[in-house]
């Protein structure tokens, strides 16, 4: 069994509304997420991709297309709160907006990524790990072995 991890990054911006500090008002981080996955290496001759447990190049399709291109410069926001008509007037000044259905902090953030990501994966490629830095210092981290 072999792990595989592919890094990351985008710039996103939100807030947190009902926060008691600072994190209440929009402001923005330079995000990397690390994402782990295992499997076992292909071990057809046959195979384009003998000796791979996943292409890189495919795990970058996936999380790119779900992760990368919806949040890259763009501010999140709960749809839930308040912010939601701040949100419709940046969007209708051209604004990249995301409204989620959560508050947007990086521990809800990461739940969500794993709900894009984990139904996308081959099926013989498991979702090991994932995690999210919002600054270089502060992080959330996902780890498959505490959610069975």
């Amino acid at each position: 069994m072999i792990r595989l991890t592919k890094a990351f990054t985008f710039e996103t911006a939100h807030a947190l509304h009902g926060y008691d500090g600072k994190c209440k008002n929009i402001h923005g981080h330079s995000y990397k997420l690390f994402v782990t996955v295992k499997g076992t290496p292909s071990e057809d001759t046959n195979d384009v991709k003998l000796g791979m447990v996943m292409d890189f190049g495919d795990l970058k399709k996936i999380v790119n297309k779900e992760i990368v291109n919806l949040f890259d410069h763009a501010i999140l926001l709960n749809e839930n709160s308040p912010h939601k008509t701040l949100g419709e007037k940046l969007l209708a000044e051209g604004h990249n907006v995301v409204f989620t259905d959560y508050q947007p902090s990086a521990e809800n953030m990461i739940l969500w990524i794993v709900d894009k990501i984990k139904p996308l994966l081959p099926t013989n490629i498991d979702l090991v790990a994932l995690k999210l830095h919002e600054t270089e210092n502060s992080y959330a981290e996902w780890l498959a072995e505490d959610n069975q």
